[in-house]
């Protein structure tokens, strides 16, 4: 089968559906792989890349459409390519059947097989076909971008000799795959991050990121299943506008985000709330190409209304040409691989993920598929309930430990105390009775053995007590002195390890040698890596 990739024809569009890279994964599947001369200039990508990997440059669009039993594409298709595609042909690519609606008509006079990469369902397994949150995580970090171009201060805060500039205040409207993305790029700058999301089940995810979650006082689920927010009741609204105008005078930065599926964009930053927004403030409208979040926003276009820097384009991916197509073609490649390859190809439309993103098949346009059930990292929120009051140490104590445990964790952790207690008691008599033993005529080893044996007993009981709880922000200095101890248990083991090569003291050196080994180059190890995670 002859897979073709046509040059992309909106103004603007630089991206690519398939890298240099791909093709020789599309040639794996068994496919051939036909590329219209300089459709990957914009992505940084050359013929003379392509043709190396084994595709073939064709010299026009017509070639590829008239020409390929799949064709793959980012942006919907034009009319003349539409035109262009012969009957029966497969058209994988970003489709936005509600801003044309006879798109998809016209696609289906000539009984082409429509599949929407937006349709992807939102479940574990499509993941790695997931092009919506692959093209939406850059989105976000390009908006952040675009809003720092467009703002005349830093993000951080600096104090300098000519006066202190305060800290750069960023609100995320809809904490998606991009509003999560823009959170983190904000942070990463410096600003104080704040969020909405209809979704209380985020709020723990923003949080993390060091963000502050903001909530209406009104008590209503937003989750609309698959990832999605959902439409708010007329009271939620409400209430929801009067957050926004107390959040308007104080933020410098507005990133909107919301979308709602197969609707289009919801109005959430009013024109009332851009007047409130300080003069130099910057809203960036993600969901612009959708009818936009913010009432002045034009598409395509950046604006000034009331003194605010309005940024509506819809290219914020296309900005990022190269890592984007990187990414897209990654999951055009997991969706080819999902229909079967060349060898096994089928539009299997009892398999959920083709059924979710068929639009149109066999001259027929199909009817949406029921909803997908929640993947399982998607927990449901419960409603919005009184404040927690802390726990008590004790109880927060327990829950650093694990909670609640079932029964076989409890007898398991039973024996293991039974064992611990045992080993424990056996020390102690024999602590005691050669005590009692000790005499004025008593060897000198003997006497040396209980002078080690009670250092011992002590360092494994106030040993046990003070790793045992240690708070967790304190494990990497831990190790650290862990492996200053094992160098010093390392030294003491060469200093005993002489003498008679099978007597008891070179025998346990050697021992203490190598156990000292072990651990010392095991905490290395670890606190290496620990380490590096705080690398940038």
């Amino acid at each position: 089968m002859r897979v073709g990739i046509p040059k992309e024809t909106l103004q603007g569009e630089r991206r690519v559906a398939v890298t240099p890279d791909t093709v020789r994964k599309l040639r794996d599947l068994g496919f051939t792989v036909a590329i219209e001369t300089g459709a990957g200039q914009g992505a940084a990508c050359t013929d003379e890349a392509y043709q190396a990997a084994g595709a073939e440059i064709v010299p026009d669009a017509a070639a590829v459409l008239g020409g390929c039993e799949i064709v793959l594409k980012v942006r919907p298709p034009s009319d003349t390519e539409i035109e262009g595609l012969r009957e029966g042909t497969t058209l994988i690519s970003f489709v936005h059947k509600l801003q044309d609606p006879a798109r998809l008509d016209r696609l289906n006079a000539r009984r082409v097989t429509v599949l929407a990469m937006e349709a992807v369902p939102r479940i574990s397994r499509a993941q790695k076909m997931d092009a919506l949150s692959s093209q939406a995580n850059l989105v976000g970090y390009r908006a952040v971008i675009e809003a720092a171009h467009n703002f005349g201060s830093f993000f951080t805060q600096q104090i300098t000799a000519a006066g202190k500039i305060p800290q750069a205040k960023v609100l995320v409207i809809g904490a998606g795959v991009a509003g999560l993305a823009a959170l983190g790029a904000a942070k990463g700058l410096g600003a104080a991050i704040r969020a909405f999301d209809t979704r209380a089940s985020v709020k723990e995810q923003i949080q993390s990121m060091g963000g502050e979650f903001l909530e209406v006082q009104y008590t209503e689920d937003g989750d609309g299943g698959g990832g999605y927010a959902k439409e708010m009741s007329p009271a939620f609204i409400e209430a929801e506008m009067a957050l926004f105008a107390q959040q308007a005078a104080e933020v410098d930065i507005v990133i909107t985000t919301a979308l709602i599926p197969n609707k289009p964009a919801p109005k959430l930053w009013l024109e009332a709330h851009v007047k409130l927004m300080k003069p130099g403030s910057v809203v960036v409208d993600l969901a612009a190409e959708n009818g936009g979040n913010c009432e002045c926003t034009v598409k395509d276009e950046i604006v000034v209304r009331h003194g605010v820097t309005i940024i509506g384009l819809t290219d914020h991916a296309s900005r990022v040409a190269t890592t984007a197509s990187q990414l897209y073609s990654m999951n055009m490649v997991h969706f080819l691989t999902d229909l079967g390859g060349a060898a096994k190809w089928n539009v299997n439309l009892d398999d959920e993920i083709i059924r979710g993103a068929c639009l149109a098949h066999d001259g027929a346009i199909l009817a949406p598929p029921p909803p997908s059930q929640p993947s399982p990292g998607a927990v449901k929120a419960a409603p919005a309930a009184a404040p927690i009051v802390s726990p008590p140490p004790a109880a927060r104590k327990a829950k650093r430990h694990g909670g609640h445990k079932t029964l076989t964790e409890t007898k398991t952790e039973a024996r293991k105390s039974y064992v611990y207690e045992s080993i424990g008691l056996l020390l102690i008599a024999l602590w005691i009775y050669l005590k009692l033993s000790v005499t004025g005529t008593v060897s000198t080893h003997t006497t040396e053995f209980l002078q080690h044996l009670t250092v011992f007993i002590l360092a494994c009981f106030v040993g046990w007590q003070v790793v045992w709880n240690v708070t967790a922000a304190l494990h990497t200095p831990l190790m650290s002195v862990t492996n200053a101890i094992s160098g010093i248990i390392l030294i003491g083991g060469m200093m005993h390890a002489h003498g008679d090569a099978m007597g008891p003291a070179a025998l346990l050196g050697t021992l203490a040698i190598l156990l000292a080994t072990i651990n010392a180059a095991g905490g290395f190890l670890v606190t290496h890596r620990m380490l590096k995670m705080f690398r940038k």
